[in-house]
């Protein structure tokens, strides 16, 4: 089998889920959806934007004239700390099942300026917001019904994000979310039955291979992983062993900040225009039980496929069968480690 010339599936080792690669439908013409591009530069402060500071958001809530990071409770919270307590299952049959999901959602903007970035901002800002990321995990993960903390970000409108003011999501769960919970699973099998931690071992191997690693530091390492879905996925791992940003030492905050900068301003150049994303944290659960088989990581999950107006969609045979790509994971990462050499 050659990975680079055949179809052929490969095992998300922290999900157990499998994906397809399709190497020689690459170059496959396109007459698909073409998104467009986008044309206008934001100012330095929007005075209808609800996130800039001084501004008004919704319910003539006034935000602070704020000059590093601003956290508040989001405005349309998709949960609530206070929801009723309660299970339904209809019969007892296990089919019409629900439960109640109390919860916290907030949001932190990254800096006073509307028209920066992760990718665009100084490191010194980009570690405050490193900083807070952890005092609002450490506490949000602390109260007695929040057994999960997700932050995330939503970059660009064509993933959702309704407002370009540098900005992420925290929601604060009381049940550990589908994925991570996978990813739990996952690491706490191959502990039992290996005695070492997933990750850990992951990282090695690929740190001895060298072709999917797109860049790294002192303390964290960002990569293409073996089984990535969407076309430029980026895996960003901590070097050290540990479950949380509670748990972040030394120079480990600057590390992380710098190893963020190169991923999204790398991401930046790869078509030449501000590249869209969703990004997300998985941290060990807060439910006050020891998880000694969690590494701490981040997911960078980008949509552009072939250019900056042409992009992967999850439809037919990937929704109802099997999550499949075209770009191998190691041309993807050559192509962003040579632009992050490019910077570096």
């Amino acid at each position: 089998m050659k990975l680079t010339e055949d179809p052929h599936r490969r095992l998300n080792a922290l999900t157990n889920e499998w994906v397809l690669v399709s190497p020689h439908r690459a170059m496959r013409p396109w007459q698909g959806e073409i998104a467009p591009l986008p044309t206008t530069k934001e100012p330095t402060y929007d005075p209808n934007c609800y996130l800039c500071p001084g501004n008004t958001r919704a319910g003539g809530i006034h935000n602070p004239a704020y000059s590093s990071t601003f956290v508040f409770g989001n405005d349309f919270a998709a949960l609530k700390p206070l929801a009723s307590p309660g299970r339904l299952d209809v019969d007892g049959m296990g089919l019409l099942v629900a439960e109640s999901e109390p919860g916290i959602c907030r949001v932190i903007c990254f800096s006073p300026r509307h028209d920066l970035t992760l990718a665009t901002m100084p490191l010194e800002q980009i570690e405050l917001v490193v900083h807070t990321w952890a005092g609002q995990f450490r506490e949000l993960g602390g109260l007695e019904n929040i057994n999960h903390v997700q932050i995330f970000e939503n970059r660009g409108a064509m993933m959702g994000a309704s407002n370009p003011h540098p900005h992420c999501q925290i929601w604060a769960t009381s049940s550990v979310p589908e994925a991570p919970s996978k990813e739990l699973a996952a690491q706490g099998a191959y502990r039992k039955s290996h005695e070492r931690c997933l990750l850990c071992d992951y990282i090695a191997l690929e740190a001895r291979e060298q072709v999917r690693v797109v860049c790294e530091n002192k303390g964290f390492v960002a990569l293409v992983p073996f089984w990535a879905v969407w076309p430029f996925e980026i895996l960003v791992c901590s070097r050290r062993h540990f479950g949380s940003m509670n748990e972040l030492a030394g120079d480990e905050a600057p590390s992380l900040s710098q190893i963020l900068s190169r991923v999204t301003s790398t991401y930046d150049k790869v078509f030449g225009v501000p590249f869209p994303y969703s990004m997300g944290f998985h941290q060990s659960p807060t439910d006050g039980v020891d998880h000694p088989e969690f590494h701490f990581h981040a997911h960078f999950y980008p949509p552009l496929l072939r250019s900056a107006t042409v992009r992967k969609h999850m439809v037919g045979f990937e929704m109802l069968g099997t999550p499949q790509r075209d770009i191998t994971p190691e041309s993807a990462a050559e192509r962003l480690r040579d632009l992050a050499d490019a910077s570096s």
